[in-house]
C-alpha cells in the first residue's frame, strides 16, 4: 500500500507540473524551459517505475506465502478450506500502472485521454 500511495503521488505530482508548464507555455505566459517539463516527465516515470517493482514484489510475496501454506496443508497442520482471495491490492495497482503508462503517453506524444 505504501508503494501505491507513493506512486501515485509522484505520478499525479509530475504530470501536474508538467501540463501547468505546458499551458502555461500554449497560452504565452511563460517561456518554455525544458528542465520543468523534463522534470515533470522524470517524476512519473519514477512513480511508474516504482509500482512496476512493487507489483513484482507482491506478486513474488504473494507466491511464496501461498507456496508456504500449501506446505502447511500438506502436513496437516492447518486446513484448506478457504482459499486466499484476489489481492485487492493488485489489482488497484495493475490499473494505477495502466493509468500511469497512458499519462507518459500523452506527454511524449500528445495523444490519449490526457494530451
Amino acid at each position: 500500500m505504501a508503494v501505491i500511495r507513493t506512486s501515485l503521488s509522484l505520478i499525479s505530482f509530475g504530470f501536474t507540473i508538467f501540463k501547468v508548464v505546458q499551458n502555461l507555455s500554449d497560452a504565452k505566459l511563460i517561456k518554455l524551459n525544458s528542465s520543468v517539463p523534463h522534470f515533470g516527465i522524470g517524476l512519473v516515470l519514477l512513480g511508474i517505475l516504482m509500482l512496476a517493482t512493487g507489483i513484482v514484489y507482491h506478486g513474488q510475496f504473494m507466491w511464496r506465502l501461498r507456496a508456504i501454506r500449501k506446505g502447511l496443508i500438506a502436513e496437516g497442520l492447518i486446513r484448506g478450506e478457504t482459499p486466499f482471495p484476489p489481492s485487492f491490492t493488485l489489482g488497484t495497482a495493475l490499473i494505477l500502472l495502466g493509468i500511469g503508462v497512458a499519462a507518459i503517453l500523452s506527454m511524449f506524444f500528445r495523444i490519449g485521454p490526457f494530451g
